[in-house]
């Protein structure tokens, strides 16, 4: 049997990783459309960035594994019937296909090629080498990677605007309410914040505004979100939901039983919280690829996790655990934790540098425990103390 996996990142690594541990014994190639050793994404805007790491490579021996890397080889096209891989370098045939192509960032229309993205190794060095003392930086999006190249191009000593087209930073990840909360991060950072102003277009030495001003820029990031990279996928009759992610089941089968997807690439229903959700974090590549290896050596798993997911920004670590639905009950507890309940049962947790909280908020939602919301409002309470 051939296990061919599209996407050389977390999602692809950890399943190659986890089929070897699991006992599978076949031939297994792992595609990457980089030449690059596969790494790890997240200390890219961290580490990278700040130059105290070149890369950030998975300190994972392949050949021990013998996992074969594929590299500098991008998929094209799929055909299901042939079971085979289009690539620029022919095609590749396979038993079981795992799609795990992540997400690509999402550009500004006609956004020049002299602004930056932040997806890969080589953007990350591209950036880092443009961040010099005194540069003037314009991030676009104060969203979570537009918040963290913020933090970073202070740290090096850029004079560092962020420009957001919604009223408030994360807007449509957290409630407005907190991202009002870290305005007073980005001033107390020294970042000029400037919200409900939409980009109308950038030039080599600045941003446009749609109202009119300009700001001065030598260098310009846009992180304004990322979409599901599965356009090779067209015409393959792979199920995509309204976003363009693989439409996976509750076992992360991909409209056949010898695909299966995994990580930003996919959604998937969540029994848990009666929705279909797509995760684009870090944890959820992790813990998918676990459950497609079992799967495709005949397990009969469903994936139904607590997401979680992490970002650091003006020297906060702000966590969360779960999916927030806006409908839910919220619960603050202080001024560093909020909580949504819904029927007392905890649905998700928020928590500004409060890793207690996020631990223990996050094994209760992983044990569908019910709170008494006036325990859980009380900071001086344990969380797991809350129970009703």
């Amino acid at each position: 049997m051939a296990v061919v996996i599209v996407g050389a990142g977390m999602a692809g690594v950890q399943t190659a990783v986890a089929l070897r541990e699991q006992g599978y014994a076949g031939t297994l190639t792992l595609l990457g459309a980089e030449a690059h050793p596969p790494y790890d994404r997240p200390p890219l805007s961290k580490d990278v960035l700040l130059g105290r790491a070149e890369h950030s490579r998975f300190e994972i021996d392949f050949d021990e594994l013998d996992i074969r890397l594929d590299l500098g080889r991008r998929a094209l096209s799929l055909d299901v019937e042939a079971r085979a891989v289009k690539t620029d370098d022919g095609d590749l045939g396979y038993d079981h296909l795992v799609l795990a192509t992540g997400a690509a960032p999402v550009a500004l229309p006609g956004q020049p090629d002299s602004a930056f993205l932040l997806r890969t190794q080589d953007d990350a060095l591209a950036l880092r080498a443009a961040l010099r003392p005194g540069a003037r930086v314009v991030v676009v999006g104060a969203g979570w990677i537009g918040a963290e190249a913020a933090t970073v191009a202070r740290q090096l000593g850029c004079e560092t605007t962020v420009v957001e087209a919604a009223a408030s930073p994360l807007a449509g990840a957290l409630p407005a309410e907190f991202g009002e909360r870290t305005r007073a991060w980005y001033a107390a950072a020294g970042v000029e914040l400037l919200t409900a102003s939409a980009v109308s277009g950038i030039t080599a030495r600045a941003v446009h505004l749609t109202d009119g001003r300009e700001i001065a820029a030598d260098v310009v990031v846009v992180g304004i979100g990322a979409r599901p990279d599965n356009a090779w996928l067209a015409g393959s009759g792979i199920p995509l939901d309204d976003r363009g992610a693989v439409r996976a089941d509750a076992r992360l089968r991909a409209g056949r039983p010898e695909v299966f997807a995994v990580g930003d690439c996919a959604s998937f229903p969540s029994a848990r919280y009666g929705r279909r959700l797509a995760v684009h974090h870090w944890d959820n590549a992790l813990q998918g690829a676990r459950v497609v290896a079992a799967n495709l050596l005949g397990g009969e798993v469903d994936y139904d996790p607590v997401p979680y997911f992490w970002s650091e920004q003006f020297g906060h670590m702000v966590q969360v655990a779960g999916s927030i639905d806006a409908g839910a009950q919220q619960v603050a507890r202080g001024e560093d934790t909020v909580l949504w309940l819904r029927e007392d049962r905890l649905q998700a947790v928020l928590t500004v540098d409060k890793p207690r909280d996020l631990a223990q908020g996050r094994k209760l939602i992983e044990a569908g425990a019910r709170l008494d919301p006036e325990k859980a409002a009380d900071p001086a309470t344990a969380l797991k103390a809350a129970t009703a």
